[in-house]
């Protein structure tokens, strides 16, 4: 007798979820707050600079779905608590977390760079990831996905870049551990690991940087939004996109 063919599983459905993403206001974060918003995600926006994140809630107001445009800082514990209040009032639940806020330094050696300058970057992009996260773990149940996006930079060293390197690996050993304690809940948690993408990032990394070899926000958004919508029986733990240029 012939084997029974499986149908395929129908991917997940992204219309009418609830979705945070921190920094969201420009780069990757806002390209991935546009793509879910196409797809009919209701999404709570934040950033530090309060007239971009407003204009970029009225821009993504257009695609007749909800926008709630919260200023927040992700370093501050008691700013990221009064943000996860706002959305548990405001949505009664979180269905997909996008970790995106963090920042760079300018290119220094171990030996130049100033300590200030290495505790913002491990606040913000270790710190900040870790405290949006736990707040956030409340108000997600089985079918959620927490996607962080660390860059390249947590699987590869670039010299001058100490404190984005640490803070890139310390996310990925963060994730990779986050992944197996939610395993059992249904979580999916992705991480994000994109090449070089012309954002603004390379105003403080690397001014000289040739962006046109790089990959646009875009085109990691549209990534993002793919893995979120496989069927929940599957997930995609590491997403790894690279510029076809190669190395820059």
């Amino acid at each position: 007798m012939p084997t029974k063919r499986r149908s395929a599983p129908a991917l997940a459905h992204l219309r009418e979820k609830v979705a945070l993403i921190t920094g969201a206001n420009r780069g990757i974060g806002l390209a991935i707050a546009q793509a879910l918003a196409s797809e009919g995600c209701n999404l709570i926006i934040t950033a530090r600079d309060e007239p971009t994140l407003k204009k970029t809630g009225r821009e993504l107001a257009r695609f007749n779905v909800r926008v709630l445009p919260l200023i927040c800082d992700v370093r501050d514990p008691v700013a990221v608590k009064v943000l996860l209040a706002a959305v548990e009032r405001q949505f009664h639940g979180l269905d997909i977390l996008i970790n995106n806020a963090g920042i760079a330094h300018p290119s220094q050696n171990v030996e130049q760079l100033p300590f200030e300058s290495w505790l913002e970057v491990i606040d913000t992009n270790l710190n900040g990831l870790f405290l949006v996260t736990q707040a956030a773990l409340p108000l997600m149940k089985r079918g959620s996905a927490i996607v962080n996006n660390l860059s390249i930079a947590a699987k590869r060293v670039f010299p001058g870049s100490s404190a984005y390197n640490a803070s890139k690996h310390g996310a990925l050993g963060f994730t990779n551990t986050l992944r197996e304690e939610l395993r059992s809940k249904g979580i999916r948690v992705i991480a994000l690991v994109a090449g070089a993408t012309d954002t603004e990032i390379w105003n403080t990394l690397w001014p000289q940087a040739p962006r046109g070899k790089m990959m646009s926000s875009e085109t990691v958004a549209v990534a993002v939004v793919n893995a979120l919508k496989l069927p929940l029986e599957s997930t995609m733990e590491e997403l790894v996109i690279l510029p076809t240029a190669g190395t820059l």
